[in-house]
């Protein structure tokens, strides 16, 4: 007889069963094993009451306002009702909500207002919550964030400007820097037909009177990518007498007019929606140089060496989230008989997902690890050379990544109800931003060349594993033999980064991490012949373990 449950109501054609529940109001922080672990062990865990508030948010209605931001598309209006050139871009309530939290809490400056130890660590922790509920806002946050270090080339700048932009207040208006408590900044730096290679640009600076840091010149010329045109100030580009240097452009005037940059248009994008992203012209716009001139790659690298650290963050928090949907599905759902979480295929699937998670999060934590310990001169050359590694690493992994994770919840996680088409989306523009993965190869190069202690910093912190587990000694050596000659390296570049990605990931695994979790990892993607797919993993790894650790306690 049928279980009366299971009848369908009168009238209806059947009863709904066999489907998980929603992971919806749960602590994305405190559900999280793996993110507690890496933060307490770097010394964030000092911040842990607000990290685990945050979570309560994100797994809340932070969530249910980055679908609403990514569902109601950013809306450019070049004039307004009366026809004066307003250059607006207006949001959906839930982008300035995400905004608002992940300001107030401090997403954009802890490190740089409580600059104790764990600082950098915590605040990693909390970008890889908030990516979890909106990535395209943790665009202008993060630019917010890594203006900082730039900035401070400039002294008098940084004097008027930081306090408001590391300040936990958020204003949206489009009005003068002067008038707010509050401000964001953006970024200018690509051109038509340059992209990456910024020294190919053609805008130019004048100077209005006297030349040099600090002063006053206009600016003329385009960029093709410009991110979050409603900042306050852009950190952009441009041509002087003396090279290429860089300027704090304002979208306001210090008269109080509206400076002269005009929005062409909004980028109609793949992925990253509720971000808007630009193409912009300047025609005399006003700008003060910001460090010395024809060094601006060199005043500009901080910030970008520091958004390149976001990308690798913010995509293993992409990473997380597309595992959380998937354990969660996968726990409460049936097929050919038995639960599809207890079934061995699949939990060889997942634990696999789980292992590639966790080991983007530990490598991200440990550059911020490294970033709260730039005193020290090893920690300052290891963070240089190891970030690029990492952008290239985790940012490259992401969109095979969540397509796995929307295989194991199967045809619901094709449909926009769920989370993981916006994710999938989302994975590959981390590894366009900041330089492509191509030109992180060469950033490890050019390290290499111009700076010969990163290196012997690199390979001195994969000492330090040695004699852990064989597998990790064999790679080690297969490594330094790619250095030992030079020749063609440009063209072995990826497969040598890889090399260095994988093993570096092992390293911090065995050094700093759970122990089952890093002997997994070493026989999985040092052990032998590595095969290209998820769910793969060799035979004699503690699956279960893997998937205890990974699965979201809600």
């Amino acid at each position: 007889m049928q279980n009366p449950e299971m009848l369908p109501p009168k009238g209806e054609t059947h009863a709904v069963f066999n489907q998980p529940a929603a992971l919806e109001n749960y602590n994305a922080y405190l559900s999280d094993t793996a993110l507690q672990y890496w933060t307490a062990r770097f010394g964030g865990d000092s911040h842990s009451a607000e990290l685990a508030a945050y979570g309560a948010r994100v797994g809340g209605d932070l969530i249910e306002a980055g679908f609403a931001a990514n569902k109601f598309k950013p809306e450019f209006s070049p004039h307004n009702r009366f026809g004066q050139r307003v250059d607006q871009v207006d949001f959906h309530p839930a982008y300035h909500e995400l905004m608002k939290t992940a300001l107030e809490a401090g997403h954009h400056s802890l490190p740089w207002t409580h600059p104790a130890a764990g600082a950098h660590v915590a605040r990693a922790a909390m970008e890889y919550l908030h990516t979890q509920a909106d990535p395209g806002t943790g665009c202008p946050l993060t630019m917010t964030f890594a203006a900082v270090p730039a900035l401070q080339h400039q002294p008098d700048l940084a004097k008027e400007w930081l306090p408001k932009i590391m300040a936990r207040h958020y204003d949206h208006r489009n009005v003068p820097y002067f008038e707010k408590q509050g401000l964001t900044i953006g970024m200018a730096m690509t051109e038509k037909q340059g992209g990456s290679d910024v020294r190919a640009n053609t805008t130019k600076a004048v100077p209005v009177g006297e030349a040099g840091p600090g002063k006053a010149y206009e600016i003329t010329g385009h960029k093709w990518f410009c991110s979050a045109p409603m900042c306050d100030a852009f950190l952009v580009l441009a041509y002087s007498t003396g090279g290429l240097s860089c300027f704090l452009l304002p979208r306001w005037r210090p008269d109080g007019t509206k400076n002269q940059m005009y929005v062409q248009r909004l980028k109609n994008k793949m992925g990253n929606i509720s971000n808007a992203s630009s193409e912009v012209e300047f025609r005399g716009a006003f700008a003060w140089m910001v460090g010395q001139e024809g060094k601006g790659v060199r005043t500009i690298i901080e910030m970008v060496s520091m958004t390149r650290f976001d990308c690798m963050v913010g995509s293993s928090g992409l990473m997380r989230q597309a595992l959380a949907q998937a354990m969660q599905h996968t726990a409460g759902r049936s097929a050919f008989g038995n639960n599809l979480h207890a079934q061995p295929l699949m939990q060889n699937v997942l634990a696999d997902l789980a292992l590639e998670s966790e080991a983007a999060l530990a490598i991200s934590m440990r550059i911020a690890h490294s970033l709260d310990n730039q005193h020290d001169a090893h920690e300052r050359l290891f963070s240089r050379i190891a970030t690029a590694v990492g952008k290239y690493w985790i940012c490259k992994r992401v969109p095979q990544f969540t397509y796995e994770a929307m295989e194991c919840i199967g045809g619901v996680g094709v449909v926009e109800d769920n989370i993981l088409p916006r994710l999938y989306r989302e994975g590959p523009v981390n590894a366009i931003w900041e330089g492509s993965g191509n030109v992180q190869c060469l950033d490890v190069l050019r390290a290499l060349a111009k700076e010969p202690g990163t290196l012997p910093a690199f390979l001195g912190e994969m000492q330090k594993a040695s004699g852990m587990a064989p597998a990790y000694d064999a790679a080690l050596k297969r490594l330094q033999a790619e250095f030992a000659n030079l020749q063609d390296i440009e063209y072995r570049a990826r497969h040598v980064v890889e090399q260095m990605a994988l093993l570096w990931q092992a390293n911090t695994l065995l050094r700093f991490g759970d122990e089952p979790v890093a002997q997994a990892f070493v026989a999985a993607r040092l052990g032998g012949e590595r095969d290209a797919y998820y769910g793969t993993l060799p035979v004699g790894i503690d699956v279960h373990y893997l998937l205890q650790r990974a699965i979201p306690r809600t």
